[in-house]
């Protein structure tokens, strides 16, 4: 593989980083920071992030300061949680300094790499940006990555590579993936989420519809065929399309599709099909459908990369995942503990339909909701999608970024779920449900923490019991 082009920004040689220390603003600053540029950074708090990237010589200033906005900065980037009022950004404005979030700066510096490989979808797509970062390492293709999560292998959200490849996970919120061109996008599935944003499942759909336009001329654009409105989502594109999804879905036309599937502790062993040839058998070692599926795409991102069958299902075999996607914690007591990131109802039953199909004894579930928004507007689809839990404690909403709002909380939730047939309690903090947790368990369960905030904590507190 050739190597890549230059990172050109215009001349701007000194970045400024407001929230260096997030997990993608993290990873983009060292990759310029290794390609030369000066570097500095700031954030609210001190992390393990932060602190490994002082260790490589990057300024980070904690906490953000107007004073951090040195006369040498040539442009400063800037998270979406960033607001006007925010000190380095007020005092960047009041030099005239270039202003940049940080979608809108990916998008600027991906067009020094050949083949580009955005990964999209609703879920799975941290997963599976990990599933086709590791099938390009594996070929030798030595990519840069940039992940939402920490993979298990190298324990880092990115990678630093040297060829023209470059392997993201796209986000949808914001429309932040509407700035990046790829010569290879995906989008896994198409759901209601972050309406705090955009409102309606309509204006989520244009906006991957966008994402999908934006693919290079001359490119791919991977995709469920079982997607809503997929032929308004592909109407008119210059790229090739290619398919991927489940028979037994109404995906029959789909080209990579999934036979002879077998399941052992939940998780599947598939022969990958293009059309109607055998490529290779895959025995994935993370459980579910749902990986099946994420594992499918991968395969065909890897064919549209020219990587071979056999390397594919080789590296998918030998997966190591990312950290919180069905992150086994420990055991304690004879109850195994594990921990999942799923904060949408799909998510929620996907993933508990995996570890139902491995558990021996009951599936106690400690469920944290991610945001009032979205626990309020899909408050039904929460409701219906821990039939597969045997016990369900929630735990108070993660506000993230928003306010209080006192017209939805997780005891409304634990009603509404026991209305429904389920069994589920409120508590109002971590210890409550640890105590509960050390009254209720019992030897064989699978204790399943599951949420996008902090809710490992729980798992984490009980193994030091």
């Amino acid at each position: 593989m050739s190597k890549r082009g230059k990172i050109n920004l215009n001349g701007k040689k000194s970045v400024h980083f407001i929230g260096i220390g997030g997990i993608s603003m993290s990873g983009f600053a060292e990759i310029l920071h290794r390609e030369g540029f000066n570097i500095s950074g700031s954030d609210d708090n001190s992390s393990d992030i932060t602190k490994r990237l002082q260790r490589l010589g990057i300024s980070v200033a904690i906490p953000t300061a107007a004073e951090n906005i040195t006369d040498d900065i040539d442009m400063v980037v800037y998270t979406a949680a960033i607001k006007p009022f925010n000190p380095e950004f007020r005092a960047a404005a009041e030099k005239k300094l270039p202003l940049m979030e940080r979608a809108a700066f990916v998008g600027l510096i991906l067009p020094g790499y050949e083949n580009t490989v955005c990964v999209a979808g609703t879920h799975g797509k941290t997963t599976t940006t990990s599933m086709v970062a590791e099938i390009a390492m594996a070929a030798g293709l030595d990519p840069t990555v940039s992940i939402g999560g920490h993979m298990n292998r190298g324990g880092l959200n990115y990678r630093i590579g040297s060829s023209p490849c470059f392997v993201l996970e796209a986000c949808e919120y914001s429309n932040s993936f509407s700035h990046w061109h790829p010569q290879v996008g995906m989008i896994l599935n198409i759901e209601a989420d972050h309406l705090d944003f955009f409102g309606s499942l309509d204006n989520v759909t244009r906006a991957f519809g966008k994402f999908a336009s934006n693919v290079r001329p001359g490119g791919t654009l991977i995709i469920a065929s079982n997607i809503p409105d997929f032929e308004a989502i592909i109407r008119g594109l210059d790229c090739e399309i290619v398919t991927f999804g489940m028979p037994s879905e109404g995906a029959e036309s789909a080209r990579f599709w999934p036979r002879n599937i077998s399941y052992s502790n939940g998780r599947p062993s598939f022969d990958v099909m293009d059309g109607e040839k055998f490529l290779a058998r895959v025995d994935l070692p993370m459980p579910g459908k749902y990986n099946m599926l994420n594992a499918l795409a991968s395969f065909a991102v890897a064919c549209s990369l020219g990587i071979s069958p056999e390397v594919t299902a080789a590296a998918l075999s030998d997966i190591m995942g990312i950290k919180r996607r069905y992150e086994f914690k420990g055991t304690w007591r004879g109850i195994e503990i594990v921990d999942d990131y799923a904060h949408h109802p799909t998510e929620i039953r996907s993933c508990l339909s995996a570890a139902k199909a491995s558990a021996l004894g009951r599936i106690v579930c400690v469920f944290q909701s991610h945001t009032y928004t979205r626990t309020k507007s899909l408050f039904d689809d929460f409701a219906d999608s821990f039939d597969d839990a045997d016990k369900i404690i929630l735990v108070p909403i993660f506000a993230a970024r928003e306010s209080f709002d006192p017209s939805v909380s997780s005891k409304m939730l634990a009603e509404e779920i026991c209305k429904r047939g389920g069994d589920a309690i409120s508590v109002e903090s971590f210890d409550e449900a640890g105590k509960f947790l050390r009254s209720a368990l019992c030897s064989g369960d699978l204790l399943i923490t599951m949420g996008a905030g902090d809710v490992y904590k729980v798992g984490e507190e009980l193994l030091r019991v």
